[in-house]
């Protein structure tokens, strides 16, 4: 046990993180050992592999992830906001990359292969951009005369720009509602929202009526009998099957028909194989970790503290919803994992870098430790 006598840094970490936050956390990935175990065998023999290959995995990256967690959330402000600097540019350069060295998987050009890893770098690009968007705006509010909205819009464009390139129209749409929500907090004219809102709109309408493989998934969702609709199918069949307790550990047959049942729809396997009442369980866990992060965000003094918290729970929460949401058919396909649960190297090591920062970010910190003085009573400067 730390004594709060002792002054090291993990002592000092210990008294001031959310336990009750990284509990829940911890939680989650340990539940996504347990529905690796339940969803990646079947895969694996499907690829003719070891039948534990994805679940070693998994466990690997998860080490790796819980490492880089509490390395960042040990972190101050400024440093999370110099962190979040390289690991923008760097992941944004990548990104860029894949357009023209990325393999290409179902028609798009998402990930690179480096050290025989296969890396996604836009799943690193989106936290660091909730934190950059922060920055921005909490500036806006102590410098009105500096141009960072401009600043930020131009970085949101460079984003969803190479993010529709690729194309990862899901990706796109997250980064869209972050940001919005961002702008949102951080008290902008409500013109504004609308105006974005109809851009927002317009983009979804474009990208409907200019890009096939966009339109047949909401034709798709709309009308299934429009088209292929099996993998959908087969989840949403999970939960009838599973019901309330589900029909036990290595009982669900969905895991055996669904080529991504370790990823994608791990969330259906786990209908099936283990209830209703542990997807509940699942879902409670999520929404106590946003609701902490924004309640801890909420007591902020400093607006980039808060704008950052905030907007890193909803970057978790709103991703989280939206893969629940497509495995129970309420929203058209993407390609979302869920975090922790879902196998995948970058999503896990991503989130957890995220969450990391959520956590430094919520820490109960002195007046000492704040980036500068305060300047009015919502925000404290953020020299860097």
């Amino acid at each position: 046990m730390v004594s709060r006598a002792e002054h090291h840094p993990f002592a000092n970490w210990w008294w001031t993180v959310d336990r009750l936050m990284l509990a829940a956390i911890i939680a989650l990935m340990l539940a996504g050992i347990i529905l690796s175990l339940a969803a990646s065998p079947p895969v694996a023999a499907r690829l003719e592999l070891d039948a534990f290959f994805f679940v070693k995995r998994h466990v690997l990256y998860l080490f790796l992830a819980i490492g880089v967690m509490l390395v960042v959330s040990l972190m101050t402000p400024r440093h999370i906001r110099r962190l979040a600097l390289l690991v923008f540019f760097a992941s944004l350069f990548l990104s860029v990359a894949t357009l023209f060295f990325g393999a290409e998987v179902k028609g798009a050009r998402r990930w690179l292969v480096i050290a025989g890893q296969n890396i996604q770098p836009s799943e690193f690009l989106k936290p660091a951009f909730v934190i950059l968007i922060a920055w921005l705006f909490a500036e806006s509010v102590r410098k009105p005369d500096v141009p960072a909205n401009s600043l930020a819009i131009a970085l949101l464009s460079a984003v969803t720009a190479v993010l529709v390139l690729q194309p990862d129209f899901g990706q796109t749409l997250l980064i869209a509602l972050v940001f919005g929500a961002l702008f949102f907090m951080a008290g902008m004219r409500f013109v504004w929202v609308i105006v974005f809102g109809g851009l927002a709109v317009a983009g979804g309408i474009g990208a409907y009526v200019t890009i096939p493989h966009v339109a047949r998934r909401v034709q798709r969702f709309l009308d299934p009998a429009s088209g292929d609709t099996f993998q959908v199918d087969a989840a949403l069949d999970s939960f009838m099957k599973g019901g309330w307790f589900g029909r036990g550990p290595g009982e669900g047959t969905v895991k055996r028909i669904l080529p991504d049942s370790h990823a994608d729809f791990v969330f259906a396997v786990a209908a099936e194989e283990f209830g209703i009442v542990v997807c509940l369980m699942l879902v409670v866990l999520f929404a106590f970790i946003v609701l902490r992060a924004l309640i801890r965000a909420r007591r902020q003094d400093d607006m980039f503290m808060r704008l950052a918290t905030a907007g890193l729970a909803f970057l978790f929460g709103a991703q989280s919803a939206i893969n629940m949401a497509v495995n129970l058919a309420l929203v058209p396909t993407k390609g979302m994992t869920l975090p922790f649960i879902s196998y995948g190297g970058s999503s896990m090591v991503s989130f957890a870098y995220g969450v990391g920062m959520m956590l430094a970010l919520s820490r109960e910190q002195p007046r000492a430790e704040l980036i500068a003085a305060p300047v009015g009573p919502a925000f404290a400067g953020s020299k860097s």
